[in-house]
């Protein structure tokens, strides 16, 4: 089997909320970037990555030419065995991971497809009939945002990641997880949200102003030493995000007791084959692991739900449903979220990572390279 035709587009995605975030961050269109490799066997398989402008050292627009100059490496190469393949790319274009995610994301599913498998049953089985979800709520009025978390819990939602940091205010940050905790009550998950934008001061200030209640925190700091300051002096358990992208970093957070949890994003650490061995790592190391990526639609989420449905369960603390926060959706018969959880298609005619994008939303392609 031989990779005939690469085919790529550039998709906006509408969030149906604006999400705001510390540090200046928002989210409201992003671009996304589809992948569609074609087999001389007819096997189709496909790719997603969606960067998010200002968070992490990504471009949507820089993938197209990258995916460009790899077409030595990339056309006529056989996807199966997806890590051999990456290993030429790999040596091909140094870095640039969210540049491999969704070819790696396309061979994996391609392989399946082979091998008339869903791609779970390439990734370790099914662990899990479904998985939990939790909702990210944006940084706004503390009311607002406790308005979205009681709707959230009402769906069935029990985990609530809730932004902070957007005004800059540490005070107004404790009144926005009071009143989420208030609100969703007892046994939820709630943690707070800084994606590396408060400074090691506003950030301890308020873990400890909510340290008599059940709050976790989620990368506050943009270093490791500051993070693990936070967490000496507040006593709240933390989530990893930014900092942790490859097996030293994995490393060094459980080193220095910061990975409580850890969210494994697939374009991040470069496709499904190294979160594969991350989430691996993770599971030896014993830190909850939040399976997810950066943003996207319906192919990133399928892939996320494939690895998750393969995670041990008492390791998985959430996988995240992206397309259900965006318009349009790609695949509209594509697993969306039922009461707070998410599941793959129990059809076993359904391989690989079971998406079929909408034409008509695709549109021509923005690059074919054959």
């Amino acid at each position: 089997m031989k990779i005939k035709r690469l085919s790529l587009w550039h998709i906006p995605l509408t969030s149906h909320d604006t999400y705001y975030m510390a540090d200046g961050k928002t989210c409201d269109t992003v671009e996304t970037v589809i992948i569609c490799i074609e087999t001389d066997t007819g096997l189709k398989g496909w790719g997603e990555a969606c960067p998010i402008p200002h968070y992490l050292p990504a471009y949507a627009r820089g993938i197209a030419p990258a995916v460009a100059d790899m077409a030595p490496v990339i056309l006529g190469a056989d996807p199966i065995g997806v890590e051999s393949l990456m290993q030429r790319i790999n040596a091909f274009l140094l870095g640039h991971e969210y540049v491999k995610s969704p070819l790696d994301m396309a061979c994996w599913d391609i392989t399946a497809k082979a091998a008339q498998l869903p791609l779970y049953a390439l990734l370790g089985g099914q662990r899990q009939a479904d998985m939990p979800l939790y909702h990210s709520i944006t940084c706004i009025a503390p009311d607002d945002m406790a308005r979205m978390a009681a709707d959230a819990k009402a769906a069935g939602i029990t985990q609530f990641q809730v932004k902070l940091g957007a005004d800059n205010n540490w005070q107004t940050d404790v009144e926005r997880l009071r009143r989420v905790r208030e609100t969703v009550g007892e046994g939820m998950l709630v943690y707070g949200d800084w994606n590396c934008g408060a400074t090691q001061l506003d950030a301890t200030r308020v873990g400890r102003a909510v340290a008599d209640l059940d709050i976790m925190l989620e990368q506050p700091c943009r270093t490791m030493p500051e993070c693990a300051a936070v967490r000496a002096a507040t006593g709240l358990p933390m989530k990893m995000d930014e900092n942790t992208h490859d097996t030293a970093s994995l490393l060094e957070a459980s080193r220095l007791g910061i990975m409580d949890a850890v969210a494994l994003k697939l374009s991040k650490f470069g496709g499904i084959s190294p979160t594969r061995q991350a989430r691996d790592l993770c599971l030896h190391l014993g830190a909850k692991m939040c399976i997810e990526d950066t943003w996207g639609s319906d192919i990133t989420t399928a892939a996320l739900l494939h690895l998750g449905v393969s995670t041990h369960p008492a390791h998985l603390l959430n996988v995240c449903d992206l397309s259900g926060y965006v318009a349009p959706r790609l695949d509209a018969a594509a697993p969306s979220r039922q009461h707070g959880r998410i599941a793959l298609p129990s059809d076993p005619s359904i391989y690989g990572l079971g998406v079929s994008p909408d034409p008509e939303i695709l549109g021509q392609p923005d690059m074919i390279l054959d």
